[in-house]
């Protein structure tokens, strides 16, 4: 999965890959080759064209076509002309689906969380490797004295409440 090739579990549905994803590692080569690595515990999934919450609902754009591309790709867009989102685009080429990550262990929010880790634009389209410099690592684990959750995705009212009530948001939490 980390050095230029695409793990088949990105290949799945971006609601199967979400889940799977909290406990790993995301890691990144800083300056020097120094490697940072943040457990994973906040993730949600965005599944499709139909997914109103999605994107891709808008259809392909300059913005969203690697979303359309091939899985194990990091797409990446601004929101509120402020935050870097973080998402991994999954399931089959052609079917734009993506998982974001909302939060590492200690770093709350994907806009934090971005910033943290000095990831922008740049990052955009490029390949979830060691090669690239950001990739994921490792099993999916609860730490001792956590607990997985699941519920309604965050900031997608605009979706309608069908969309917008869809547990597709997967966390881990402290006991």
């Amino acid at each position: 999965m980390n050095n230029g090739k695409i793990d088949e579990l990105w290949h799945k549905p971006a609601q199967v890959v979400a889940p799977a994803l909290l406990g790993r590692w995301l890691c990144k080569r800083g300056r020097g080759g120094k490697v940072t690595r943040l457990r994973i515990t906040e993730v949600e999934a965005y599944c499709g064209p139909k997914d109103r919450a999605s994107h891709a609902a808008r259809g392909m754009t300059p913005r969203t076509r690697v979303m359309f591309g091939p899985p194990g790709f990091w797409y990446v867009y601004l929101c509120y002309g402020v935050h870097w989102m973080l998402n991994l685009v999954t399931g089959p080429q052609g079917y734009p689906s993506a998982v974001l990550l909302r939060g590492l262990e200690g770093v709350n929010g994907p806009g934090r969380m971005t910033r943290r880790l000095k990831i922008t634009k740049t990052t955009d389209g490029q390949m979830c490797a060691k090669k690239t410099g950001l990739w994921i690592e490792g099993r999916a684990e609860t730490p001792a004295g956590w607990r997985r959750r699941r519920g309604p995705r965050i900031g997608v009212d605009y979706a309608g409440k069908h969309w917008a009530g869809k547990h597709y948001r997967w966390w881990l939490e402290e006991k």
